[in-house]
């Protein structure tokens, strides 16, 4: 089994090193001083009303391959899960988002032949209901979404295609129209991976005032503005050393940094973020496994974040299969590797924290488990608590 199954590769061939662009012009941009607000990706709200189990207890949802989304309850001190219920009628939902409001779940559906992008009520129990018709992304192979912090867009990422979309947001959370869809296009020197374009991730900001696309086919981190129509524009890029395919970043929640997770060559990047221009730029990169690791070890990072604070980074190992836990130095702009810590399963494509960042928990992919933790919050340890908890193929877990 291919250890990319999941991002079902597209062969568009090599392109010419820029973007084509399409999408309406929207006047105006979606800035931190219209938005307001944090990171929904860093900060999530408490559940809807009647959506949490009891006091001891909350609500995590599993985007999975063949499974639909399944619905668990998680002890908050443990971790441990329990499931409740499934939405069944969604295919291969493997990337969550939860909207600011926590009232709404959005979904990938890789039903079609392009990619498209769905809403979900979350009731009591937990229990997911459709809300509104899926949407289409405009391109193959959707791998992530992201919501805005504003609520009032949904960005994502096809992997198949390279490119990347916005769709505007109702008051009621469900997915409307597309307002922009930018292609990008390039190659890498990875004849296999980086024959064109290959978008992994979305996301903003701390603050919303500008987006980002994780490029893996192209070597490269390109920034948007997002105007008040929802069109994507174009800012800068940044290109990561050749090969290295970018996959996952994590910004820093106070300092002007983001940490930049690379696939084909395991390593992670230090990058300084000017907020006013949204200009990254590469800093150090340094192995994501620990000296001494066997050089015939094959590995690719993919997904990383970073406890509340600010000191703690973590990621995920798919081969070393594990949890490489960093130290966060010089206020934002260094790593220093403290340990990795066996993830629970095999191919470990997702992790993330708790709300209370007092857990973790690593979606096994191939393993079918999810590996939970105690943190540690003063020195970021990860302590295994309990045996993994045994389910289907997993993309993404994401705690309440």
């Amino acid at each position: 089994m291919s250890p990319h199954r999941s991002e079902h590769p597209l062969r568009t061939g090599p392109g010419i090193g820029r973007r084509s662009f399409v999408g309406s012009l929207g006047a105006g941009v979606l800035g931190a001083a219209v938005l307001g607000g944090s990171s929904a990706a860093q900060a999530l709200p408490a559940p809807a009303a009647g959506g949490r189990a009891t006091a001891a207890s909350r609500y995590a949802f599993l985007g999975t391959y063949g499974s639909g989304i399944i619905t668990c309850a998680y002890d908050t001190a443990t971790g441990a899960l329990t499931r409740k219920s499934a939405f069944a009628a969604v295919t291969d939902p493997s990337f969550l988002a939860l909207a600011p409001s926590g009232k709404v779940l959005y979904a990938l559906d890789s039903a079609g032949r392009e990619g498209a992008v769905r809403a979900f009520t979350i009731g009591a129990g937990g229990r997911l209901a459709a809300l509104g018709r899926a949407q289409s992304t405009g391109g193959a192979n959707v791998t992530h979404l992201a919501v805005h912090p504003s609520g009032r867009y949904l960005l994502s990422a096809n992997y198949g295609a390279g490119s990347v979309a916005a769709h505007s947001l109702g008051g009621d959370g469900r997915v409307g129209a597309r307002t922009s869809l930018v292609q990008h296009v390039g190659s890498g020197p990875d004849p296999e991976r980086q024959e064109g374009p290959h978008a992994h991730q979305i996301l903003t900001d701390p603050k919303g005032a500008h987006v980002f696309a994780v490029d893996l086919g192209t070597d490269t981190v390109y920034t948007y503005q997002l105007g008040r129509g929802g069109t994507l524009r174009p800012v800068s890029e940044v290109k990561s050393v050749p090969g290295a395919g970018p996959r996952h970043m994590v910004f820093h929640p106070t300092a002007p940094y983001a940490y930049v997770a690379n696939e084909l060559n395991s390593t992670i990047t230090v990058c300084s973020y000017d907020p006013s221009t949204g200009v990254l730029t590469n800093g150090d990169s340094q192995p994501t496994l620990p000296d001494g690791t066997d050089p015939g070890t094959r590995n690719y990072p993919s997904e990383v974040t970073i406890s509340a604070d600010g000191r703690f980074v973590y990621l995920s190992n798919r081969g070393h299969e594990s949890i490489a836990r960093f130290a966060v130095t010089g206020g934002g702009a260094g790593l220093r590797l403290l340990d990795t810590v066996p993830c629970g399963g095999s191919w470990p494509r997702h992790i993330s924290l708790s709300p209370a960042g007092n857990l973790l928990f690593s979606g096994n992919q191939y393993g079918k488990t999810i590996g939970t933790f105690t943190v540690d919050k003063e020195t970021g340890a990860l302590t295994r608590s309990g045996p993994p908890f045994a389910t289907v193929s997993v993309g993404c877990v994401l705690p309440t």
